[in-house]
């Protein structure tokens, strides 16, 4: 029979104890992750969260007992009149995601051993199909297929709809379920369905493969950059950075001094599609730009605040910057911008991003799986949490549906005309 009690947060303590260090922490298991190529680790902070040796779990369950949930569990067995629904696996589930469903936080969840088994890290490599997702209208929707991928090559593209995952349906999915069930190891396979623009269905069985995934890129979208009325422009650098993984701050402060030395005199930091990376990362790449000003806030539970602040030495210190967003832009990304932003160093020009600013720690629990929880909130410099709100462009342009189809990038051509108005020299 199954046994509710392994949720007892007491036995669960317990069970946790058994390792010294926690997972790090997660600054986003966002709405845009990278699926399977990418895996759910896509958002650790490298860092600690607790001090060492202290527990992973602390205070009471409360005056409710949970022993009642063995007791329903065992009416049902005797008396419910359709035992063949009786599955243990679904019904332990159904009340762990039904507790925390209460919570309406998608960055509090549970993890199956099987999947936390196999969950990583940002290291540049990762086994899976190879294509960014997020969450939309309750639908898991590929935002991009990475190139040279099986996401790619088979011929998924963006905005479709995946309905199911090895048969199973993607109803009520949250992007963090869908990462763990479709990411794997290399040449085992994934079968999923997904509905097209055009409302019709396929479904696709693809071969996991090792994906390599650059962090950064020099190249803009077109191979070179334009002004709005079509003249090709030469001295204005441009980087794109696709996460923040633990090498993205080196290859930034690589790629900028090389722009600086080729005679660039504005730079364009483009974060659209970016969901997240590492915490160290990102502030390491926000001290980049700044001598001085706070970075980022960091609120706990207790309401105990934590500033990260610029060190001294920037690379780029007059270099005028435009940072490219969209809604696609999630936690780290968001970071980047609003600390960029309040801090006077670049201009925001696109759309109001995502809006994910948790800090979300995995704990292992007795059965071999996790819990994420959310242990604390991001806020500005100027202190406006990030979570559900989202940062404001100081330029706001959304592409329209011509652009889409001429294949237009107006919120890259409105920077280049912007940073021309800024930027010196010839």
């Amino acid at each position: 029979m199954l046994d509710f009690s392994r949720i007892s947060l007491r036995q669960a303590e317990a069970a946790v104890l058994k390792r010294d260090r926690l997972l790090k922490v997660l600054i986003g298991l966002t709405a845009v992750l990278l699926l399977a190529a990418v895996g759910v680790g896509a958002f650790i902070a490298g860092r600690e969260t607790r001090p060492e040796g202290s527990p992973v779990v602390s205070g009471q369950p409360g005056q409710f007992d949970y022993q009642v949930l063995n007791e329903i569990r065992e009416l049902l067995d005797r008396y419910y009149v359709r035992p063949d629904n009786l599955d243990d696996q679904a019904l332990f589930e159904g009340a762990v995601n039904g507790m925390l469903g209460i919570l309406n936080d998608t960055g509090t969840f549970y993890v199956t051993p099987e999947d936390f088994q196999t969950s990583t890290t940002l290291t540049g490599q990762f086994d899976g199909i190879g294509a960014t997702v997020s969450q939309q209208n309750n639908e898991i929707v590929i935002v991009s297929p990475i190139k040279d991928t099986p996401a790619e090559k088979a011929g998924l593209k963006s905005g479709d709809v995946i309905l199911e995952v090895d048969g199973e349906s993607t109803k009520g999915w949250t992007v963090e379920k869908a990462v763990l069930r479709i990411r794997g190891p290399r040449g085992t396979q994934v079968t999923i369905k997904v509905r097209h623009s055009d409302n019709t269905e396929q479904v696709y069985t693809l071969t996991r493969a090792t994906v390599q995934v650059e962090s950064v890129q020099t190249t803009p979208p077109g191979g070179v950059l334009r002004t709005s009325s079509g003249q090709q422009v030469t001295n204005i650098g441009y980087i794109q950075i696709l996460e923040f993984s633990r090498r993205t701050a080196q290859e930034i402060e690589a790629a900028v001094r090389q722009q600086l030395q080729a005679g660039v005199r504005g730079l364009i930091i483009d974060v659209r599609y970016n969901g997240g990376g590492l915490l160290d990362t990102t502030v390491s790449t926000a001290d980049l730009f700044l001598d001085n000003g706070t970075i980022l806030i960091e609120r706990d539970a207790n309401g105990k605040e934590t500033s990260f602040v610029a060190k001294q030495g920037q690379v780029a210190p007059n270099i005028p910057i435009v940072i490219l967003q969209n809604r696609f832009s999630a936690s780290a990304s968001e970071v980047l911008a609003a600390a960029l932003q309040e801090n006077g160093r670049a201009t925001l020009i696109g759309e109001k991003s995502f809006g994910k600013g948790t800090v979300n720690s995995p704990r292992q629990l007795s059965d071999g799986g996790a819990l994420y929880v959310t242990i604390a909130e991001w806020l500005t410099p100027t202190g406006t949490l990030i979570n559900n709100v989202g940062i404001r462009p100081d330029i706001e342009v959304i592409p329209t549906d011509d652009d889409i189809d001429q294949r237009r990038d107006p919120q890259l051509l409105r920077a280049v005309d912007v940073l021309l108005g800024q930027a010196r020299g010839p």
